[in-house]
């Protein structure tokens, strides 16, 4: 009979529970700080029942700590016999094993959450820092949300687990909004301003920038901040003097959507492909490569010696193929390069884990940026030079010049020739082809960034200077953009670390290292191996004797293979940290 009353009596307590007891809690706002058996502001339920569970005074203790504030971070504004009923709700619940309500559910539509009213209780008062203005808020389209749903960090009251300064506490405002607008954190995170929040620096703009705080409206809603009406103003109170073209800006397209952002979906998907079909090529090419060159090496296969005598050459001679100018705007533009795959990756991978210390380190966001636009500046100085050396060296002599010929650099049918008998020669089905001045991979290595600067630095610009491209492109322009830049960076970065440092220096024919470029000139064994027609023609013509030098002295041949040890190591280094980035 005692064990029949006990299950009624647990019984009755559940469906007091379900029915009168959670319209209560909600009413007076008790689960916005509590859950039943999880942890949230204050303890769970489940707790204080356990720790009450053998005192048979716990519900008067409890209603005169409610009551008076004393033992509780507040006073609960309620009258005696609904203290009464808090309380014994809550202990009969836990007793009754009823722990399910961990979290009230936030009603889709309606007034602002019962569960709030708590923390209105201080916030929604004006004399109150920082004052929360309840009419407005319960406009928003976050009324039905609980407000631990964005502030998850708040503990204890006074609360006492809030991040230590304004930014940290911005920083985790956008971890709370991607808690429930996950794709929207995920696009926002592609941008500049997501970049740098991501690297732990708040000075850009926020999800509460642009959408607002407690007063967030729907985007067709004509009072919202982002309503199309609003957007130019919105982006003013950031982008002093904005234009209208900053209205189209798309700070959430993504890649996978074509009908709502095609510009952003065929950028992409271009540049996936460029960077899939070279890779593709190139890698295949130097695997391959390496497969003859390190079987021939086995097989003991060497070099077709040069009968130097025969030739009435010199001692201690070899060939000169680049001038001392060639080899300075080599050497500025591998640096350079460098700076920029480091600080321009920093950003492009800010979520990976060395990014934010390589950023701290440089000095923060603004600072790297500083760094990737000066050496940017001296990239393009160089680049910008050699054209115009290029441009009146051969303005001189276009009548005559072979645009075609050997001399040249431009791409002709024999260069396509040499990469299907090079091919060929890969899995034993022919020769070595033999080559003239310039090979078809050294072509390559020439154009290509040709198109490099100028997609990089186009798109450079316009993010650099984006009231100007606003003034005369549409918003979208700046997503193209942004996706050309940093896709077009990592093509230039990876495949110079792997396929150019490849074919000047890790196949086995030149690993571990080949100083042409730092000291200018090669063995004429080297030469008429790697250009045997070039060296043909030299000989017959009785040219080759004037672009003999003298072999480097030591300190000039010990001094390039530590600059080119070192470049290389740096080059290693900086792929490691784009893998790393890629690969998360």
């Amino acid at each position: 009979m005692k064990a029949l009353l006990v299950a009624v009596s647990l019984l009755a307590a559940g469906s007091a529970f379900s029915q009168d007891g959670r319209a209560l809690l909600e009413a007076k706002g008790c689960l916005g700080c509590h859950a039943f058996d999880a942890a949230k502001v204050g303890p769970p339920f489940n707790d204080v029942a356990a720790k009450y569970k053998d005192d048979r005074h716990a519900e008067a203790k409890l209603v005169a700590k409610l009551k008076a504030g004393e033992g509780h971070p507040i006073k609960v504004e309620a009258s005696d016999a609904e203290l009464s009923a808090l309380v014994k709700t809550v202990l009969a619940a836990a007793a009754a094993g009823k722990p399910a309500v961990a979290k009230a559910a936030p009603a889709e539509k309606g007034p602002t959450n019962p569960n709030n009213a708590l923390c209105l209780g201080c916030h929604g008062n004006p004399d109150f820092t920082p004052h929360i203005d309840a009419a407005a808020f319960e406009k928003s389209v976050h009324a039905p949300r609980n407000c631990t749903d964005c502030h998850g960090d708040m503990g204890g009251i006074p609360h006492t687990k809030i991040a230590p300064s304004h930014d940290a506490r911005s920083l985790a405002i956008i971890k709370n909004c991607g808690g429930c607008h996950t794709e929207n954190l995920k696009s926002y995170r592609d941008t500049y301003h997501g970049q740098v929040t991501t690297l732990g620096y708040a000075f850009t703009a926020k999800c509460f920038d642009c959408h607002g705080t407690h007063n967030i409206l729907h985007v067709k809603d004509p009072a919202s901040s982002v309503h199309p009406n609003n957007r130019l103003h919105t982006c003013q109170k950031c982008h002093v003097g904005a234009t209208p073209g900053f209205v189209t800006f798309q700070p959430h397209a993504n890649h996978t959507n074509l009908q709502r952002y095609p510009y952003t979906y065929l950028a992409w998907h271009f540049m996936a492909g460029l960077l899939l079909g070279t890779f593709a090529f190139f890698w295949t090419h130097s695997a391959l490569w390496f497969y003859r060159e390190y079987r021939d090496r086995r097989e003991g296969k060497l070099r077709t010696h040069v009968a130097t005598g025969e030739l009435a050459l010199p001692p201690g001679k070899r060939y000169q193929r680049f001038n001392g100018w060639w080899r300075l705007a080599h050497l500025v533009f591998a640096l350079t390069l460098m700076v920029l795959t480091l600080t321009g990756m920093t950003l492009f991978y800010a979520h990976s884990a060395w990014a934010p210390e390589v950023s701290k380190a440089l000095g923060g966001p603004r600072t790297t940026g500083l760094i990737h636009r000066v050496a940017a500046v001296v990239f393009a100085a160089v680049f910008i030079a050699h054209l115009g050396y290029m441009l009146v060296h051969l303005g001189r002599r276009w009548r005559t010049f072979n645009w075609l010929g050997p001399d040249s650099l431009i791409p002709w049918i024999q260069d396509f020739k040499d990469i299907w008998a090079m091919f060929k020669w890969f899995i034993g089905k022919g020769p070595r082809p033999v080559f003239d001045r310039w090979t078809y991979w050294e072509k390559f290595d020439y154009w290509a960034p040709f198109w490099g600067v100028t997609i990089i630095g186009v798109s450079g610009l316009m993010l650099w200077f984006p009231k100007v491209t606003a003034f005369f492109l549409p918003g979208w322009t700046f997503n193209v953009a942004m996706i050309a830049h940093g896709e077009e960076a990592f093509l230039a970065a990876v495949f110079l670390f792997t396929v150019h440092f490849f074919n000047n220096h890790f196949r086995p024919e030149k690993f571990p290292l080949d100083t042409l470029m730092f000291t200018g000139s090669m063995p004429i064994e080297l030469f008429k191996h790697e250009h045997g027609l070039h060296y043909e023609r030299l000989v017959r013509s009785g040219e080759l004797q004037r672009y003999l030098v003298q072999e480097p002295s030591r300190p000039m041949a010990l001094g390039s293979k530590i600059l080119g040890f070192t470049l290389i190591g740096i080059g290693l280094a900086l792929l490691a940290l784009v893998l790393i980035g890629f690969s998360t």
